[in-house]
């Protein structure tokens, strides 16, 4: 566990400046990027909602003020020379004025962005909330839902049994594929019960030792 630290102790710049990546604290994507001086950072522990800097206009903003998308804090963190910040935050809203969830919603060589590693079951949870929302004919996740809590049941048993005999087989590649339709399927009945991944993740986190 590190040391808490005083933030006279961070590095500012020249301008009396640090860089402050905020990232989202539930699905781990980077939110956004803008600067604090030890005013804004004061002013974001105190409150626990995120104050930068403006350079443009050389005044404090605090992010959300305008919009209603506010940022709050989870943790602050600082990197190993001492001269940037990390924020975990909730986002309520957007985070970009562009009215993107993230800023970084754009790729260098144009492609549509891909969902990042880390970003899978957020992107499948979401997938099957849309789809339990608009019910589309002649998906299979609807015809889930549309069957109702003992027909998602039996297929989460069905799909528990099935890697249990992949993993006594002891093939990666069936494991593999088993367990991802075992967190299909578990997700399906999350969703179908209002129970959110990060209700899931909230409960692993208090029983973090």
């Amino acid at each position: 566990m590190s040391e808490p630290i005083s933030t006279d102790a961070l590095t500012f710049d020249e301008r009396g400046l640090i860089p402050a990546v905020v990232q989202d604290w539930q699905t781990g994507e980077v939110l956004m990027m803008a600067y604090m001086n030890g005013e804004s950072l004061q002013k974001t522990v105190e409150s626990g909602r995120t104050w930068f800097w403006s350079r443009s206009r050389q005044q404090l903003w605090n992010k959300g003020e305008t919009s209603g998308h506010f940022q709050f804090v989870k943790s602050i963190r600082y990197d190993c020379d001492l001269d940037t910040i990390l924020i975990l935050a909730e986002q309520r809203g957007y985070a970009c004025h562009t009215g993107e969830h993230t800023c970084f919603h754009r790729s260098l060589d144009g492609a549509p962005l891909k969902p990042a590693v880390y970003e899978a079951l957020e992107r499948l949870y979401e997938l099957i909330e849309e789809r339990r929302r608009l019910m589309p004919p002649g998906s299979y996740t609807t015809s889930l839902f549309e069957k109702g809590t003992d027909a998602i049941l039996k297929k989460v048993g069905e799909e528990s049994s099935e890697l249990i005999v992949a993993a006594k087989g002891g093939e990666k590649e069936e494991i593999v594929y088993e367990a991802a339709d075992l967190f299909y399927h578990v997700n399906v009945l999350l969703a179908h019960a209002d129970v959110s991944l990060t209700d899931v993740y909230e409960e692993l986190l208090r029983r973090w030792k």
